[in-house]
């Protein structure tokens, strides 16, 4: 199977020396910097550009990525300006930088994208509404009143393609742009397994009653940070009623169509899910076994 972007991040996180403050700034004299403005990560042609320390970066926010060998790799947050720092380089939008990194610098930059971003909106307790401060290197937010803890949060998200013998059945949402027709998805909600996120999920869609779910493959998806759970769904019948509010378009394709499809990029007017997603990945993986 072909490798899921943002994923296999070969870091050392070093949960078990990172809450020590010492270790961090030994750590730091040594450190290489990931830079990144509006959460944009600095690139250097086709990698992910890390820098040495700059004074001027004292009072931004830093996280410790992990060890890269005996390398301590940081990402420093320098911030929404309007005009981005001059540093040699280009600071590209994620997604877009997803196409031409390596698959490490890739898995990397998500890493620190998610954690920057959940410290950017983690600056006051909510519990008692006081300021919080950052602890073990960038993995855990403390309040400086009543001491609660805050930790980085990731939110699980079914993704699933509905199969019934030799075919799959793809959507358009609401929200998609230029004819693309992708997996079904949706936020897992309390008290729900997987499984039942998964059938709950394609029954509010498309109306199918759910069989045997298998789960396939996850992804790191730093858009804020959800982790996709990639399964594959059994439906016992085709008759699709799609909900006309979120889904706006379903259809079914075989797995010879899904192969020439995902050769050609476009079919019918339907656009692949990008080869970043876990979705083309769904759809290749089961059309191709």
């Amino acid at each position: 199977m072909d490798p899921i972007t943002f994923a296999g991040n070969p870091l050392d996180r070093a949960s078990a020396e990172r809450p020590g403050e010492d270790w961090l700034a030994a750590r730091r004299q040594a450190g290489l910097f990931l830079p990144l403005w509006q959460l944009k990560p600095l690139l250097l042609e086709d990698r992910a550009r890390f820098l040495p320390w700059r004074a001027e970066w004292e009072t931004r926010p830093q996280i410790f990525l992990g060890l890269d060998g005996g390398q301590p790799l940081f990402a420093v947050d320098l911030g929404s300006d309007e005009t981005p720092p001059e540093l040699n380089g280009e600071f590209k939008e994620l997604r877009a930088a997803a196409f031409v990194l390596p698959g490490r610098d890739t898995a990397i930059a998500g890493q620190a994208k998610a954690l920057l971003d959940w410290h950017a909106r983690q600056s006051f307790c909510p519990n008692c509404g006081h300021a919080t401060a950052m602890r073990d290197g960038g993995y855990r937010r403390a309040c400086t009143a009543c001491a609660a803890e805050h930790f980085p949060r990731t939110d699980p998200v079914v993704i699933m393609l509905p199969t019934f013998g030799d075919e799959a059945l793809v959507g358009r949402n609401v929200r998609f742009i230029n004819g693309l027709f992708s997996a079904f998805a949706g936020f897992v909600e309390p008290g729900e397994t997987m499984e039942e996120a998964v059938k709950r999920e394609l029954r509010e869609e498309t109306g199918l009653a759910v069989g045997a779910v298998r789960y396939h493959r996850s992804q790191p998806w730093p858009f804020p940070s959800a982790l996709m759970l990639g399964c594959f769904a059994e439906v016992t019948s085709q008759d699709v009623v799609i909900d006309g509010a979120e889904i706006v378009e379903a259809r079914w394709v075989t797995k010879a169509q899904a192969r020439q499809w995902l050769q050609d990029e476009v079919m019918d007017e339907m656009r692949v899910p990008a080869a970043i997603a876990i979705a083309h990945h769904l759809l290749k993986d089961w059309a191709e076994g």
